[in-house]
């Protein structure tokens, strides 16, 4: 896997692929931040990500993947997905800073466009209207989330509680204080100051997520 561009995000995401196993061949033009990077990933590499003869010495060619974590300068954002598409690399995830700058990268190749600030502006969105602590919305309007067990689910079931039938939202798993994290079961009891993993539609998640019960402070 390769990750072009070392900023906050590109560093970030290299950083959790390795503590995930995956070997990373991290790129970015600036000698301080190879510098910086040097011992934390597989292979670190000064090189410009736009230069195709660079890339091919690189053998990006052999990878399936490559993340392109350059955001500010579209350019050279636009510059390395045609880099990556023409080295014949698969799967290309790539950064975009506006809707504009992610449709040019989705008609030249790249596989997925991803928008970091609005996704996390989404989320401490809703961590900060009390209701959710973390929240993952996907591009079909389905939502994960977790958040505190409302007041009518205490001391119940999720089989008495059918917050499934009520709610329309169904529960993941349960996180009790103290406790480590537990798939759902019909049988699962769910107690005051539990927190939920829930799935659903947007608006069902949020709807069941303002639900009265004790919150996260």
């Amino acid at each position: 896997m390769a990750v072009i561009g070392l900023g906050r995000f590109g560093s970030a995401v290299a950083e959790s692929l390795v503590r995930q196993g995956i070997a990373v061949l991290a790129i970015d033009e600036d000698a301080e931040r190879v510098q910086r990077f040097a011992d934390e990933f597989t292979h670190t590499v000064q090189a410009d990500a736009t230069d195709g003869e660079a890339m091919r010495q690189l053998g990006l060619g052999q990878l399936d993947s490559a993340v392109v974590a350059i955001g500010s300068d579209i350019e050279a954002s636009v510059l390395s997905v045609i880099t990556l598409v023409e080295a014949g690399v698969k799967t290309i995830y790539a950064k975009a800073i506006t809707r504009k700058h992610g449709k040019i990268l989705q008609s030249i190749g790249a596989t997925k466009v991803i928008y970091p600030e609005y996704v996390m502006g989404t989320r401490v969105a809703h961590m900060v209207s009390g209701g959710l602590s973390d929240y993952l919305e996907f591009e079909d309007g389905f939502a994960i989330a977790r958040t505190y067990a409302p007041t009518e689910t205490w001391d119940k079931d999720l089989a008495t509680s059918a917050v499934r039938t009520h709610h329309r939202i169904s529960v993941v798993g349960v996180k009790r204080p103290g406790q480590p994290f537990e798939y759902a079961v019909p049988e699962t009891v769910i107690g005051q100051g539990d927190e939920l993993v829930i799935s659903g539609t947007t608006e069902d998640v949020e709807r069941f997520s303002a639900l009265k019960g004790t919150r996260h402070h």
